[in-house]
């Protein structure tokens, strides 16, 4: 019996740092499980795997009379791996009802919409200086692609960052000339000038104020994305963008201001 145990101990061990493993694999590329919102689901979905591999083991073992048959506790957990297939295909072909894969399939559709919320927490921390002043948008692009930009090993991801970088500072720019007192073949000009706001469409120069608002608007979304790619590729700790704040002044200077700015008595 102490044999048995110590058996499901071990195999419960390794499947729950298999699990571990493999869950870090699944979510690379699309989020990170053991955010503040995430890791209970995560932690669930650990548990839940590797409990469910200790019995598959402590089964196999009990069947085969073999100890290696345990080995199917680390397996198992590859199902995280190959979660998102092994959906489709169960959707597709079936015969265990729909409620039945719902109920299977919640804690991993749980930690995924607990990711999402993780994600967006994060991008709207690092934007909250342009959500109070939308003129800031390009500023803030440029401060966290160079935070990422050098880091950066893959061409592909470079190459999406650095677009979203110029379209975020063309739209800040041509979203300002709008709302000064111009002409709409000026507009048109700027337009035509990014592949961003070439569709006339979709950017009409008859309306500055209207387009001002569509490229302000634009320009934060496309900062929001600059940030969840750079999270999902693991850029997690980026200092957070501040805005502008006036230089202080020196002590000396401050006080002769001071004394000159006084009304005599």
């Amino acid at each position: 019996m102490p044999g048995w145990v110590a058996g499901a101990a071990g195999t419960f061990a390794i499947s729950a740092v298999s699990a571990y493993l493999f869950l870090r694999l699944r979510c690379r590329g699309t989020g990170y499980p053991l955010g503040p919102r995430a890791r209970r689901w995560a932690a669930a979905v650990i548990l839940i795997t590797a409990v469910v591999s200790t019995g598959l083991g402590v089964a196999a073992v009990a069947v085969s009379h073999h100890l290696r048959a345990a080995y199917v506790g680390v397996v198992v957990p590859s199902g995280l791996w190959l979660g998102k297939a092994s959906r489709l295909r169960l959707k597709r072909g079936s015969l265990l009802p729909e409620s039945v894969i719902a109920c299977f399939t919640f804690p991993v559709r749980r930690l995924d919409d607990r990711m999402g919320d993780d994600l967006q927490d994060w991008c709207d921390i690092r934007s909250s200086a342009v959500q109070a002043n939308p003129e800031l948008t390009s500023d803030a692009a440029e401060h966290y692609y160079l935070q990422v930009a050098n880091l950066l090993k893959d061409d592909k991801d470079r190459t999406e960052l650095d677009y979203w970088r110029a379209s975020i500072r063309h739209k800040t720019r041509t979203a300002r000339l709008a709302g000064l007192d111009t002409t709409p073949a000026r507009l048109r000009t700027a337009l035509a000038s990014h592949p961003s706001t070439r569709d006339s469409r979709q950017y009409a120069a008859d309306d500055p104020q209207t387009l001002a608002r569509r490229l302000t608007c634009d320009a934060d979304s496309e900062l929001n994305l600059l940030l969840a790619h750079s999270y999902r590729l693991g850029y997690r700790k980026l200092v957070i963008y501040r805005g502008f704040k006036p230089p202080d002044l020196p002590r000396k200077k401050r006080r002769h201001t001071r004394q000159s700015t006084a009304q005599p008595s």
